[in-house]
């Protein structure tokens, strides 16, 4: 369902998908109407993992760490979808630390892709 340059990546439990209006210059005449001049849309992302080991989270986070890169997405709109994407703000709750195997368990990770 969801890849990222072509790598298949854990299910987010949480996908929600956001179709943007992208406008140029939207004015209003002299009598209130809206002239609108779109340009395009762009679709946004929001993602949110549940608990991830070290390695998970490490995986997902260098995989997204160019500053663009290609999402293979499942669309509303149109079903599978690719585009070119960047991320946003990169959220990750630490969880606790496990002292025997040295490793940090994470709560989860949110993070959003931004359609170019």
């Amino acid at each position: 369902m969801l890849k990222i340059n072509g790598t298949e990546i854990t299910a987010p439990k949480t996908y929600q998908s956001t179709i943007s209006d992208i406008d140029g210059e939207t004015n209003r005449n002299a009598n209130g109407e809206l002239l609108r001049d779109r340009i395009t849309t762009k679709q946004k992302l929001d993602l949110e993992w549940g608990p991830l080991s070290q390695q998970e989270i490490s995986t997902l986070l260098k995989l997204v760490s160019d500053v663009f890169f290609e999402v293979a997405f499942l669309d509303p709109m149109d079903g599978q979808k690719t585009c070119t994407m960047y991320v946003g703000d990169r959220t990750a709750p630490a969880y606790t630390y496990d002292s025997v195997n040295g490793e940090m368990k994470w709560k989860g990770l949110k993070m959003n892709f931004i359609e170019k």
